[in-house]
């Protein structure tokens, strides 16, 4: 078992946004998917972390919500960057967030909690993906602005990790190329001298 599941981390691939398509995960395997997101590390069990499903109508509505934000922001948007607006979220059938949602703690940093979202997006995309299911993880403009943030439905203490565009993928998700993992590891060789 150990060795399928190496074979299985070596080969994640991201799959592209548009050509996700239904069905969307189930219920039930939402479900699953974030029971496995929620085992992370997480010091102090604090669960920083939170899940937002865009899915159905809503996704249209929050296109048309950005669409109009990003008109305020920069004036009139050209038809293609307006169109582009409009489909933020609605290119796969599901989008689940992943909110940065920190608690108040006096011995855990703010940061910690953050990685901890990440650990969970990341076991988000790997049991949608162990499940059948197509991933791919951004964040975009809409993520850095207050009012992104907030037309997305979070508070204004929280952050986005990222938006996880989840669907049904046909075929082998296109191969990119990957870092020489040698070069990125070194025995310790003593502290920092610049």
């Amino acid at each position: 078992m150990a060795s399928s599941i190496i074979d299985f981390l070596l080969t994640r691939n991201s799959a592209p946004i548009p050509e996700l398509k239904e069905p969307a995960p189930s219920d039930a395997d939402i479900a699953t998917m974030i029971a496995a997101a929620s085992r992370v590390p997480d010091h102090g069990r604090l669960e920083p972390w939170r899940f937002i499903l865009y899915r159905g109508e809503a996704r249209v509505e929050i296109g048309k919500k950005l669409a109009a934000l990003a008109a305020q922001r920069e004036g009139p948007l050209p038809e293609g960057r307006h169109n582009q607006e409009l489909a933020r979220f609605s290119r796969a059938p599901l989008v689940i967030g992943v909110v940065s949602s920190p608690k108040e703690n006096p011995k855990i940093p703010q940061w910690e909690m953050f990685l901890s979202g990440g650990m969970a997006a990341m076991n988000l995309m790997l049991s949608a993906n162990a499940l059948g299911y197509g991933t791919n993880m951004i964040s975009n403009w809409y993520s850095d602005v207050p009012e992104g943030r907030a037309i997305l439905g979070l508070a204004p203490h929280e952050r986005v990790v990222g938006f996880i565009h989840i669907g049904t993928y046909q075929g082998p998700a296109p191969e990119r190329p990957r870092p020489d993992p040698a070069k990125l590891y070194a025995d310790y060789a003593g502290p920092w001298v610049g």
